[in-house]
């Protein structure tokens, strides 16, 4: 299984380098960062929080363009093309090529985050001539950066197993809007005192994906350390939450009729 995945995480990795899309949004990320250090200089005090802060910015934003405009389209793509029907023929399940896909495009979304944030360095550097102890911080932001693309790309691919790529977007995007205010969605019911909306409230507070807890740019930007607990709970959180998401998208798939 671990062999069918690699091949099928490769291929996966190996089209989206091919894709223009890619290195158009690197480049953009990159103009943002060169963005920041004008910001920065013009900021008088404050050069290191605002390139930061723009710097994580863009690093999620064009991120999250990839994962789910790249996601949507990981099965629907290989259906349109007929590729796919060859690769089931093989001894591949269709789990395995599910899991391969996930696996692909997250490494392409870790490969390109390692060149923005080696941008961001070198932003900082440029700068300030100097890296300090509490930039670590910024490492532990990315890091959570990336573990909400493996939730992001595992909402895509499981919506792309049953539905087109504009209404899979559509789904992606709306559930990852949900989820960061799903603290404030929960604390809505909590005020309106009624014990069906305090229920339904609280339930999509527990089924959506609560991306607020993987914000931690403005704690990066300021220099403030960020607890290990937290480092732990979310590394957890999105673990299982992947694993139920891409056990779901594996269910809807196996079920499917491709004929």
């Amino acid at each position: 299984m671990t062999r069918n995945v690699g091949i099928v995480a490769v291929n996966t990795f190996r089209e989206a380098v091919r894709d223009r899309v890619l290195y158009n949004l690197i480049f953009f990320a990159l103009l943002m960062m060169g963005a920041a250090i004008l910001v920065g200089q013009i900021s008088i005090g404050i050069e290191r929080l605002v390139i930061i802060n723009l710097g994580l910015t863009a690093i999620s934003l064009f991120g999250l363009v990839m994962a789910i405009f790249i996601g949507v389209g990981l099965v629907y793509k290989e259906m349109d093309r007929r590729t796919l029907y060859s690769v089931l023929s093989k001894p591949v399940r269709r789990s395995e090529f599910l899991v391969g896909k996930f696996g692909g495009l997250l490494l392409t979304l870790g490969v390109n985050t390692l060149l923005m944030t080696l941008g961001l360095a070198a932003a900082l550097l440029y700068v300030d001539r100097h890296l300090t102890r509490s930039d670590g911080g910024i490492l532990v932001a990315v890091y959570f950066i990336l573990l909400e693309f493996a939730l992001v790309t595992a909402l895509a691919l499981f919506f792309s197993c049953f539905s087109s790529p504009m209404l899979s977007t559509v789904f992606t995007l709306g559930i990852y809007i949900a989820g960061i205010f799903a603290r404030d969605i929960r604390d809505f019911g909590a005020l309106t005192h009624s014990p069906v909306m305090v229920f339904l409230t609280r339930t999509l507070y527990y089924i959506l994906p609560n991306f607020h807890n993987f914000n931690a740019i403005a704690s990066a930007s300021h220099g403030e350390p960020i607890p290990l607990s937290l480092v732990g709970w979310n590394t957890l959180y999105a673990a299982l939450y992947v694993a139920i998401v891409l056990l779901g998208a594996s269910v809807v798939f196996s079920g499917r009729n491709l004929k």
